[in-house]
């Protein structure tokens, strides 16, 4: 019987022949954890391990930590964290990149930490990300955490997959952002709930990596359980920059005929879109909502931090000045993607128009660190969630979009379809 990507890396996985629907006892190949989640995964390992004299992780080459959340820390609590994060790597001889590395999900992949047919657990929802790479890569509680920590194995289900397959040609200044929030808006925040989230198709074919995991990175707010895309020549040229000889191998892609429900989307027709107040799939086209008074423009997040976007970004605002009254907050997703920034100029464009920029970090996309917005202020974000009280006051409002559409808005200090500047 012919077999989806997701069944062949759980069947990999679990050393034996596995169908949707099928409950698996699953070898972990890599496990992550951050600052907010890692303390709590920390305490429950040493909970499992409390018989042992001398409790010692799985394999401390699989397990990478990193501090995004809360960096610098902005609290007494959030120090105390970092120190037992800190003391814990030490002692384990974990994989530990600190401070300033940048967002978990950024920071994985350009490490080479990610690769086709893996499968790779993370402490954060958005872990699903990594599935742009072709990895079977989902979030998961701190306690299971613990358990991988103590095991290096962990249950899992074997998810049904919803194939969405694009074609046509984006518009000019439509991006891959406007897509997953198209998507989102058409078939639910539960529309994919506990689903292996597959995208393909020549358009996704057509992707560079930033790209698809803008798409990957969202399969979550649909309910997805992964949001993973067959790895191709672009992966492959990805990752050879990242570890020597790298090889792909053709066996990670879904069969033709694999079991699978799909939904086709052509965006040749697409515009501009903007997840409204305060769910992402309140999804409309951005000239619906045109108009609309911001007070803060957020250019970052795991979903859309890197050059790629920061580029986008900087050649819609060219050398217009941030509008009068907005806050323009823009933060690269790693130290690697800030340096790209820096030397192509964008660093000092951005801040020369007003903006202010920092270092790599979560920033305000969950209310932590900076940019936390008032009562009844707006924000525009590039991020994933637009809950009520994400960056700060429940009495604030939160709008999503793409790098195009939040750099059109800044300059003209209202919602704006970017097609207009």
């Amino acid at each position: 019987m012919e077999t989806t990507i997701s069944e062949k890396i759980l069947s990999k996985a679990s050393g034996r022949d596995v169908r949707a629907g099928d409950f698996v006892l699953a070898d972990i190949d890599c496990a992550m954890i951050h600052d907010i989640t890692g303390p709590l995964a920390v305490e429950g390992f040493y909970e499992i391990m409390r018989e042992k004299d001398d409790p010692r992780v799985w394999d401390p080459q699989r397990i990478v930590m990193l501090f995004d959340h809360q960096v610098p820390a902005d609290s007494l609590n959030a120090a105390e964290n970092h120190i037992l994060l800190r003391r814990f790597a030490d002692e384990q001889g974990i994989i530990n990149y600190d401070v300033f590395a940048g967002v978990c999900h950024q920071v994985l992949p350009e490490k080479g930490h990610v690769t086709p047919g893996s499968l790779i657990v993370g402490s954060d929802s958005h872990t699903c990300t990594y599935g742009a790479l072709g990895a079977f890569s989902t979030g998961v509680g701190s306690t299971d955490m613990a358990a991988v920590f103590a095991t290096g194995k962990l249950w899992f289900k074997v998810p049904e997959t919803m194939r969405f397959e694009i074609s046509g040609r984006f518009a000019e200044h439509v991006y891959s952002k406007d897509l997953i929030l198209h998507i989102i808006g058409d078939v639910g925040v539960e529309g994919c709930r506990y689903m292996a989230v597959e995208y393909a198709g020549p358009t996704i074919r057509g992707m560079n990596i930033s790209e698809r995991m803008t798409l990957s990175n969202m399969a979550i707010e649909m309910g997805g359980k992964t949001g993973i895309i067959e790895p191709d020549r672009i992966t492959e040229s990805y990752l050879r920059e990242r570890i020597p000889n790298f090889k792909l191998d053709p066996y990670w892609k879904s069969d033709p005929d694999a079991n699978s429900q799909r939904v086709h989307y052509d965006v040749s027709d697409l515009e501009p879109m903007v997840a409204c107040p305060h769910n992402v799939d309140n999804v409309k086209p951005v000239r619906e909502v045109a108009g609309t008074r911001v007070d803060q423009i957020f250019l970052g997040s795991c979903t859309n931090g890197r050059f790629e976007d920061l580029e986008v970004a900087a050649k819609i605002m060219g050398t217009e000045p941030v509008a009068k009254g907005v806050r323009m907050i823009v933060i690269p997703a790693s130290r690697t993607e800030y340096l790209k920034a820096l030397k192509a100029g964008y660093i000092e464009q951005f801040i020369e128009a007003g903006a202010i920029v920092e270092s790599a970090c979560c920033g305000p996309c969950m209310g932590g660190s900076l940019g936390l917005l008032g009562d009844g202020e707006v924000s525009l974000s590039t991020s994933n969630r637009n809950f009520r009280g994400r960056q700060g006051s429940a009495k604030a409002s939160i709008y999503l979009s793409s790098p195009a559409t939040a750099a059109a808005s800044a300059i003209t200090g209202e919602i704006t379809d970017p097609r207009e500047i």
